[in-house]
């Protein structure tokens, strides 16, 4: 395991992606009910999930992703995951991406996860800002961010992706 940063909320550890994980990472990225909104490549079996590991721990290796897994104080089993990732040029700014088990939906968990990732992405990476991109039809996504207080970026939503892009700025930062 490539070493992140544990980031830990009220209810949650988030940790590094572990080999353990594969089954958890098999799931989310196959799961019709996870992956309604998402067009990415499946992962299919172990070997895949293996290599999607692989490829996670490399990229945070490389400084291109900060990628946690997420799970319950009480559990080290991974329900879900969030990321920092797409950074542009300056490393100012990230898009934060995130999934989590249908078992947990509804619950705070994703709420709990995003606000420490956007603490950590504004307060140790120095980032100006976290954007989001959700599809317009992701009502639960979309809810997500509003209550974390993302607004949508009226300029960059001029195309027809059927996203919808979300920002939040760091109030601290001189922009």
């Amino acid at each position: 395991m490539i070493p992140i940063p544990e980031l830990e909320s009220d209810r949650l550890i988030l940790r590094g992606l572990q080999e353990s994980d594969w089954e958890m990472i098999m799931f989310l990225r196959t799961d019709k009910i996870v992956n309604e909104f998402i067009n990415r490549p499946k992962t299919e079996n172990k070997q895949e999930a293996f290599e999607f590991i692989s490829k996670i721990n490399r990229g945070i290796k490389e400084n291109k992703l900060h990628y946690w897994a997420i799970t319950l104080k009480n559990s080290p089993k991974m329900i879900g995951t969030i990321c920092l990732w797409n950074f542009d040029v300056n490393n100012t700014v990230a898009e934060v991406g995130f999934d989590l088990s249908p078992a947990f939906y509804r619950k705070g968990i994703m709420h709990e996860a995003l606000k420490a990732v956007v603490d950590y992405g504004f307060h140790k990476l120095k980032l100006n800002k976290v954007e989001a991109f959700t599809h317009k039809n992701n009502a639960g996504s979309q809810k997500l961010l509003l209550k974390n207080k993302f607004i949508i970026n009226i300029k960059l939503n001029q195309n027809d992706t059927g996203d919808i892009i979300f920002e939040l700025m760091n109030p601290e930062a001189n922009t």
